[in-house]
């Protein structure tokens, strides 16, 4: 059943009232991702946030399949929702057979009837803080319509978002939000250094101090901290 936007309008006028606090955030994030699935009639919908160690953590999801999405990112390092955080653009794949952009990734999702995958960035303050995607377990090819609708939500759970890391009230969610803010920080500033004394670009330098991260076996904040006070040291 292909979304008409008129469908998808309705449903936004029906969800506004989250933005006026009516109901916690987090019960106001889990009826978004309810929402969300039956609107796209798919297998399963989500919200992931990154965590201290810019890992994607499920926060709400509506289908024990998304768990898979988490756990199988997380174990290769790649994902079309690590995608969607890496570059803040919208990544879909319409069929993880026949996809060859993670191949580790897509191999292990098919085999857990994952099969096709809609993902759009979760924005906070010009950064990425999330993602939130819909899946399939058949290959789907994503619409324009698609492609605007989950926009549409995303950009809903992104004010959302914006009222805990803003707000004064203290939960679990907030402190997950604000480590990973912090750790992005860092990541940033080492990727500044290497722009700086490589003379590269921001997507190479962070590829690098990614690559490194993995070889290594550590967290990626912790060998970026290492790389900016390493330029600190320098005279």
């Amino acid at each position: 059943m292909e979304i008409s936007l008129e469908d998808v309008r309705h449903a936004l006028v029906e969800l506004g009232r989250l933005r006026f606090g009516e109901m916690q955030v987090e019960d106001a994030i889990r009826e978004i991702v309810e929402t969300t699935h039956s609107m796209f009639a798919v297998d399963g919908a989500g919200l992931m946030l990154c965590d201290s160690a810019q890992h994607l953590r499920s926060v709400a999801a509506s289908d024990d399949r998304f768990a898979h999405l988490e756990e199988l990112q997380i174990r290769h390092q790649e994902g079309p929702c690590i995608e969607a955080f890496d570059t803040k653009e919208l990544i879909g794949a319409t069929d993880l057979e026949q996809d060859d952009r993670w191949p580790l990734f897509s191999k292990a999702a098919v085999n857990r009837e994952v099969r096709a995958v809609l993902a759009s960035p979760l924005p906070y303050n010009q950064d990425a803080v999330g993602v939130v995607a819909v899946l399939s377990e058949r290959s789907r090819p994503w619409s324009p319509a698609n492609e605007l609708a989950l926009l549409a939500f995303t950009d809903l759970a992104a004010l959302l978002i914006a009222s805990i890391i803003q707000g004064e009230q203290q939960s679990e969610l907030a402190g997950q939000l604000q480590g990973a803010l912090n750790s992005r920080q860092v990541i940033e500033q080492a990727k500044g250094v290497l722009m700086g004394t490589q003379g590269i670009s921001a997507r190479a330098a962070y590829e690098q101090l990614r690559s490194r991260a993995r070889a290594e076996r550590r967290k990626l904040p912790v060998v970026c901290a290492e790389v900016v006070q390493g330029a600190v040291r320098l005279p």
